[in-house]
């Protein structure tokens, strides 16, 4: 971890408003929105935030997926191995692994693949019952190519059932509960309409809503026509309560000379941005002003898809576990080398009592890991 070196600053403190006690060193959560402490009356305990007694919503595609097994080139390969993928439903799957109440919206074909996916994210312990069948469209595939300079991704999506998503899925009574909805900007590249959704889902003020807004940035540049995702991306990132971004995807859209306050400075207004350094660290910013960083630990990697999406997720449920920033980050990456150790987008965790091992590391232990 390496704190903020501002005079008095502190690094390790939790998300909180100013003025507001550690989330670390209390065990309460950080205050929500607006709330106040200090002045003539009597300060109020800071409300959970996000809420512990809530789910966590996920919005958005998941496909069914092929793969060579072993991995080698489609070329020669001779088999296939069918498995899911979709960021949305992969940051269900892994909170769900973490103990966290975990909802899945979306919509897949009435066809074997969507009876497919649906059934493995059913069995991940993500609730489904709020995901569409659509008798008219397809469920989306894709197809990963292995490669010497990494793998290759050929996506079938065009026209799927989670295509024509659109803002009327945030009437789903699921929302009601929940503690944090979250999005990626995967959704809005995918049809007008699946934008729409996005549109109206940040559309509320952070103030008045009723969960915050997840939002990891998740650029996919076959996606989006030339030129429009970097105005479009920023935008709805910097309308988001929780944002995640690599550093390099941030060079990409933003600006090659980027780092991590950089980055920050484009996005002011989160109250929360992550910006992941690959496999080197992962550095926080609260709305306060305050920086956590965080190194990765050393991980053998097979395949890097969907370790981003498995961060994400262990970053929330760290935050909805009601840790400070340090455990949240250090359960990011804890859970993103599950999926580094493996061809799918899903991997085992360690069991619980390792996690809460490493979680409890001195910061120089930590370290000795990287």
């Amino acid at each position: 971890m390496t704190e903020d070196p501002r005079p008095g600053g502190r690094a390790d403190r939790g998300p909180g408003v100013s003025g507001s006690r550690a989330a670390g060193d209390t065990g309460a959560r950080p205050a929500a929105p607006g709330a106040v402490a200090g002045g003539g009356e009597v300060a109020r305990a800071p409300a959970p935030w996000p809420r512990a007694d809530g789910t966590v919503v996920c919005v958005g595609e998941t496909m069914a997926a092929l793969a060579p097994e072993p991995p080698e080139s489609l070329d020669t390969g001779e088999s296939l191995r069918l498995s899911v993928a979709g960021a949305e439903s992969n940051v269900a799957m892994y909170l769900a692994d973490l103990g966290v109440s975990a909802v899945w919206l979306s919509a897949l074909g009435d066809d074997p693949f969507g009876r497919r996916v649906r059934a493995a994210v059913a069995a991940a312990n993500v609730d489904v019952s709020g995901v569409r069948s659509d008798p008219h469209r397809p469920t989306g595939l894709l197809v990963k190519e292995p490669g010497p300079a990494g793998t290759r991704v050929h996506y079938y999506r065009r026209g799927s059932a989670a295509s024509a998503l659109g803002p009327e899925i945030l009437d789903d009574p699921r929302l009601g509960s929940a503690a944090l909805v979250h999005l990626t900007g995967v959704t809005p590249a995918l049809s007008p309409s699946c934008g729409a959704l996005v549109e109206r889902a940040l559309a509320t003020p952070p103030a008045e809503r009723r969960h915050a807004i997840s939002f990891d940035v998740n650029h996919r540049p076959a996606l989006w026509p030339e030129g429009t995702a970097a105005t479009v991306l920023r935008d709805l990132a910097d309308r988001a309560d929780i944002v995640f971004v690599g550093l390099d995807e941030a060079q990409h859209l933003w600006g090659a000379d980027l780092d991590a306050r950089g980055v920050r400075e484009l996005l002011p207004r989160p109250r929360l941005l992550v910006v992941k350094d690959g496999g080197r660290e992962a550095t926080a910013f609260d709305g306060d002003g305050r920086v956590v960083t965080v190194p990765a630990p050393r991980t053998e990697v097979v395949e890097p898809v969907g370790a981003g999406d498995a961060f994400a997720a262990g970053f929330l449920a760290g935050l909805v576990r009601g840790g400070a920033l340090t455990s949240a980050l250090r359960l990011g990456h804890i859970t993103a080398a599950s999926a580094l150790g493996v061809t799918g987008d899903h991997g085992p965790l360690p069991d619980a009592a390792t996690v809460e091992r490493l979680l409890g590391l001195t910061e120089r232990a930590w370290a000795a890991r990287a």
